[in-house]
């Protein structure tokens, strides 16, 4: 199987049943002692997971090794994203004591390497960054040889909100293109391509020292359209790419197009690396956090 080469059609056909899910995307149940105690301390306090909110396939894999992505801003975004599963609404106040929360949870955990990520905040004047940047300082305070990974919104565009995440420097600073050009206002409706590329290039012009991003695949984009933008990352300088499959999370969100085959992603990730990319993380299972502690090269 390979991705879409056909010209794109003025207006996409309905199909009339969905793609069936090939072998390779199976997962198993999560199950074991270590999936159990990270989902006691998610409950004890009070912690939202993109792991959960995002049906991630690999839940039962990380979870087992001790290991989940922190969700904070809630559970509730100000968008609504075609292939996102994060309930869309108007969200709850700003939680002031979580910062404490997670930095609890991380220390109680002994997490090595933190992933923390956000709903878009779009209703806030600071678009979130200020709660970003306290819990950054919290987890640091708590669990001073924790290494930190932030997957952020857009802030739409605005750099005085980039600027407060640059400040504290996590080790790696991640924004995700989710997809192609032609794609993006389809899959991303209040997103712009050429926004989060200039949020990745800004940052990088900022200082920080490794950048990220991460594509789906799957939703009818061409095999060089994902080339084309995978040099406009590099143009950007962006130091860590992941490639993965799109799974469609419920019956109303963006259907799958394809189910994009794994020699395919390798081939992706030799393409990757040959454009400049320090890191490529390709298959079918990747998403955004999937082995994360393995970017910080």
């Amino acid at each position: 199987m390979e991705l879409n080469t056909a010209e794109p059609a003025a207006v996409e056909p309905q199909r009339s049943e969905p793609v069936r899910k090939p072998q390779w995307l199976r997962v198993k149940l999560p199950t074991g002692t270590g999936y159990q105690s990270v989902r006691k301390l998610v409950d004890d306090y009070q912690l939202h997971t993109i792991c959960e909110s995002g049906h991630c396939p690999n839940m039962g894999e990380c979870w087992g090794a001790g290991t989940a992505t922190f969700m904070i801003l809630g559970n509730t975004c100000t968008r609504s994203c075609g292939f996102c599963s994060v309930a869309t609404g108007r969200p709850d106040p700003v939680d002031w004591q979580e910062p404490d929360r997670v930095a609890r949870s991380v220390r109680l955990m002994k997490v090595k390497h933190c992933v923390i990520t956000s709903v878009d905040r779009d209703d806030l004047a600071d678009g979130g960054s200020i709660i970003w940047a306290e819990t950054i300082r919290a987890v640091r305070r708590l669990s001073p040889g924790t290494t930190l990974e932030t997957l952020i919104p857009d802030f739409k565009g605005e750099r005085h909100n980039i600027d407060r995440l640059v400040e504290v420097a996590p080790e790696i600073i991640s924004h995700n293109m989710e997809t192609v050009a032609r794609l993006t206002r389809k899959v991303r409706i209040q997103a712009r391509y050429e926004r989060s590329l200039e949020v990745l290039r800004y940052m990088k012009e900022q200082g920080q020292k490794r950048t990220k991003t991460g594509i789906m695949l799957g939703l009818g984009e061409r095999f060089e359209e994902v080339v084309d933008t995978m040099k406009d990352l590099r143009s950007a300088e962006v130091d860590i790419l992941t490639l993965g499959q799109y799974l469609q999370p419920t019956p109303k969100h963006l259907g799958v197009v394809e189910f994009i085959a794994p020699a395919v992603f390798d081939e992706l990730k030799e393409i990757g690396l040959g454009l400049g990319f320090r890191y490529v993380e390709s298959g079918p299972l990747v998403r955004s956090s999937y082995h994360a502690e393995r970017h910080l090269f």
